[in-house]
């Protein structure tokens, strides 16, 4: 059994028909300040019912790749906008 990775972040823009763009936070500490700094990564993730808003909170589980650049799909909307 393989595992998919699954992503947690807010929906930033609605890129399309059935894509979502999703920016996914973390927080790492500075190698040489030793402070926590925000990293940001943006994923493009597939929404098949057009569920999701600009603004809710998702989880996105990987799949196989959709596209070039599309390699997740909508689990689940966590919160609304």
């Amino acid at each position: 059994m393989t595992h998919k990775r699954e992503i947690q972040g807010n929906v930033v823009k609605i890129a399309g028909e059935k894509t979502i763009t999703v920016v996914v936070e973390r927080r790492v500490m500075h190698p040489r300040y030793h402070k926590v700094v925000k990293r940001f990564k943006k994923y493009l993730v597939h929404d098949e019912r057009n569920e999701a808003k600009v603004g809710d909170e998702v989880v996105a589980i990987e799949c196989r790749p959709l596209s070039k650049t599309k390699s997740f799909r909508l689990k689940s909307v966590v919160k609304g906008a």
